[in-house]
């Protein structure tokens, strides 16, 4: 009897943690798992009646005081854990440790996501213990995180064969995002494709980008080092329609033109396509030229009158031989302020390009802005009849040397526009946007050969995207991790595995053991 009155606190604090444990764990057996918890209670309600006057007692000591403040502060502190638990599981925040915010999502998918009209379904067809399937997991609660529009599942297509004929699937790592009637699909685990899928079922409709031809240009169609079929694949990606067009043969100029590239003319355009090209822009059309060293004279007064001068030279750059190139290949390193160029950090290289001024006076109602210069040991050769290159101070400009600007133009006057062309009265009601210009002193940057070398291909695709003013489809740079390594002597290691591994435990035990023997004496 005194053995169960001594013990019978223990037994029914046991019956009631299993009761409470497997209630948790085996929700189906909710019977037996209830009459374990009663009979707990009912062990410690006959605990207490047994040990009453001994309680009674128990009360009345400090100890008690003691305990009773113990007891309190373990329940204030458990309180303020709860409490502070709930907050945080309602309004997590993310915080990125890593140098190369390797966790994070670039600043223009999260300006995406924040724009999301409506719900997006994402269902990813992936095996379990498939490669790419962690980091897609990873990186879509990422993007849930940031936008409660974000609605994904991750479906094994070896145990749903149903979904994946309804979708008609064919490959494992296909992720399928959907909203309302629009579908998109990838077979990627990149931010950039995630993003740029986002933006295509989003987006009302496709913007057309027509590439110029007929002066000897480059054409999207060639495949090889000179063409422009990389760049067409690239916008593609980023839901542009890309089409091919000789202005010298066509009656009028496409209404669905979004933007306009002239990719390196060999050859002068007609006054015809340069007046065609004028009045584009005055309607608030975008233009890209990219013009090379000793080509299409014609373009230089026709840029005058936007305010930008084409030189007649070549930039040499000596700095370019620190990367491989050879002095005829100028690259950027630095930029200039501007949204193309907005945390841009990647060099670019320019083959056989030539300079690009801001002229002076500038034309009214236009702002041009130099994008991109040389460096300091860079200059304009203006001499481009003699054999050798060397810098003459007398005649050549010292760089830093200015390769790239944009133009933004305001819209004409509309009530003098109308009173020109009484035909263009019922547009003239409308307001027209600003014309946008990008001038390039070389067209080879973003040709096949040179697209995927360092910034250059993102360089183009950034200017396209401002100049049609789809700055969620600026391309997003991906991210790496910097190796953090230390190169240890044999010496060194050795002294770290003695200090670590048998140095400081074995002193630890020693002070633990005399702690011990100390306490034993007293």
């Amino acid at each position: 009897m005194e053995t169960m009155k001594k013990y019978l606190n223990y037994i029914g604090l046991t019956l009631v943690l299993m009761g409470s444990v497997s209630l948790i764990i085996w929700p189906q057996r909710k019977t037996a798992d209830v009459a374990i918890l009663a009979l707990g209670f009912v062990f410690l309600i006959i605990y207490i009646i047994l040990n009453l006057s001994t309680l009674k007692r128990g009360f009345s000591r400090r100890a008690f005081l003691y305990s009773s403040n113990l007891v309190l502060v373990v329940v204030l502190v458990l309180a303020i854990l709860v409490l502070a638990n709930y907050f945080l599981a309602r309004h997590h925040y993310r915080i990125d440790f890593t140098e190369a915010k390797i966790h994070s999502l670039a600043d223009q998918s999260v300006k995406v996501l924040k724009n999301l009209k409506q719900d997006v379904s994402i269902k990813a067809f992936s095996r379990e213990g498939s490669a790419g399937r962690a980091r897609l997991e990873a990186l879509l609660k990422i993007y849930a995180y940031h936008s409660n529009r974000i609605k994904s599942e991750f479906i094994d297509p070896d145990k749903n064969p149903g979904l994946v004929k309804r979708y008609g699937v064919t490959q494992d790592g296909t992720t399928i995002f959907e909203s309302g009637d629009k579908e998109n699909r990838i077979t990627t685990t990149t931010e950039e494709d995630i993003t740029n899928a986002l933006i295509k079922i989003s987006r009302e409709k496709k913007k057309v980008v027509y590439f110029l031809e007929g002066h000897g240009e480059g054409s999207i169609e060639i495949t090889e080092d000179t063409g422009f079929s990389g760049a067409r694949d690239e916008l593609q990606k980023l839901g542009y329609e890309v089409k091919k067009l000789t202005l010298a043969l066509s009656e009028s100029f496409p209404q669905d033109c979004a933007l306009l590239i002239i990719p390196g003319p060999k050859k002068d355009l007609l006054p015809d396509e340069l007046e065609t090209i004028k009045s584009y822009i005055s309607r608030g059309g975008r233009v890209f030229f990219m013009v090379d060293p000793e080509t299409a004279p014609g373009l230089n007064p026709f840029l005058l009158s936007y305010g930008v001068k084409l030189e007649n030279d070549v930039v040499v750059d000596t700095v370019s031989r620190l990367f491989g190139g050879d002095y005829f290949m100028p690259v950027i390193t630095e930029y200039e302020p501007q949204e193309i160029t907005s945390n841009f950090r990647y060099a670019t290289f320019f083959p056989y390009a030539r300079s690009v001024n801001v002229a002076e006076p500038k034309p009214e109602g236009v702002n041009v802005n130099i994008i991109g210069k040389t460096s300091p040991n860079s200059w304009s050769e203006r001499q481009l009849d003699q054999k050798t290159v060397t810098f003459d101070k007398d005649k050549d400009r010292q760089g830093p040397i200015p390769l790239a600007a944009v133009v933004t133009v305001k819209p004409i006057d509309e009530k003098k526009q109308a009173m020109e062309k009484p035909e263009e009265k019922k547009q003239s009601e409308e307001k027209k946007p600003e014309g946008r210009l990008a001038i390039y002193g070389d067209s080879d940057f973003p040709t096949n050969r040179y697209y995927n070398l360092s910034g250059n291909g993102n360089l183009f695709l950034n200017t396209v995207n401002w100049l049609t003013q789809e700055a969620d489809l600026i391309s997003i740079q991906s991210k790496t991790t910097t190796p953090r390594t230390i190169q240890l002597t044999p010496s060194q290691g050795r002294l770290i595995f003695f200090t670590s591994v048998i140095i400081l435990p074995l002193a630890v035990l020693v002070l633990g053991i005399s702690v011990w023997i100390r306490r034993r004496s007293l």
